[in-house]
């Protein structure tokens, strides 16, 4: 159980760090794209929708990126807490092939579903 948690722990530290470096390059991108726009904010007319698109774009990723960055700290964070592999909802235990196949779940299957029925509705 240790040397499977201590597996998990490494796996969630890289993705941790190829998402920050990702992270990063985007932000980078965007302070370059920035300083490339004369005048306006989107420069010449018709590149406007163009650039508007691009933005919209980068800040869709930038709020996957730091969902996905959290969801991974708390992951960490309930390793380290001993609380891994519990659900925060039912506060039973998550299935171990959702663990393998998403490693910073913190649902079980049934209150993810449930969740995600209820936010359809709402």
């Amino acid at each position: 159980m240790m040397a499977e948690l201590d597996e998990k722990l490494s796996r969630l530290q890289a993705e941790r760090q190829r998402l920050e470096i990702e992270l990063d390059q985007l932000i980078t991108e965007e302070k370059r794209a920035d300083e490339q726009r004369e005048g306006s904010p989107f420069g010449k007319r018709e590149e406007g929708g163009t650039e508007a698109f691009e933005l919209e774009k980068r800040v869709a990723l930038k709020k996957q990126l730091t969902t996905a960055l959290l969801e991974i700290n708390k992951a960490i964070e309930k390793i380290v807490n001993g609380t891994y592999g519990i659900c925060d909802a039912c506060k039973g235990p998550i299935e171990p092939a959702r663990l393998e196949a998403l490693p910073q779940a913190t649902l079980c299957l049934k209150c993810k579903s449930r969740k995600m029925r209820d936010a359809r509705i709402s």
